[in-house]
């Protein structure tokens, strides 16, 4: 059985798909890109504010199934400059306490919205 995740503190699906979707005790996060939920234009400033925002929409759609960034235990980073990686990885780094995900970062020519990041996650409840 699946059950649809939806935090009215992240962005709403941009097409046909949920925020995330909860099947048993693992939750399946959809990429999200550096959208502000609560105007829902793309933050594009830079990378660091860019990358921030992701995270933010991440923690918002976690704490709507009840889990936290510890819960998360793989995540696909899709980025349109690999010399980004290195802030993207400092900022990403700060929200993992004990273990990180695993985790593949993957340079791309375009995501939608014409994001500059967009990053997917899978968590599980313990």
């Amino acid at each position: 059985m699946k059950e649809k995740i939806l935090s009215e503190s992240a962005p709403k699906p941009i097409g046909p798909y949920n925020q995330a979707i909860l099947t048993g005790k693992t939750l399946y996060i959809s990429g999200q890109i550096p959208l502000d939920p609560h105007t829902g234009t793309l933050i594009s400033d830079n990378i660091k504010s860019e990358t921030k925002q992701v995270m933010t929409n991440i923690e918002e759609i976690l704490k709507e199934a009840n889990m936290g960034f510890d819960n998360i235990v793989k995540s696909t980073i899709f980025i349109k400059n690999m010399n980004d990686f290195s802030i993207i990885n400092e900022i990403y780094g700060r929200y993992f306490v004990e273990i990180a995900p695993a985790r593949e970062t993957v340079e791309v020519s375009k995501l939608p919205l014409d994001a500059n990041i967009e990053i997917s996650c899978i968590a599980v409840k313990e």
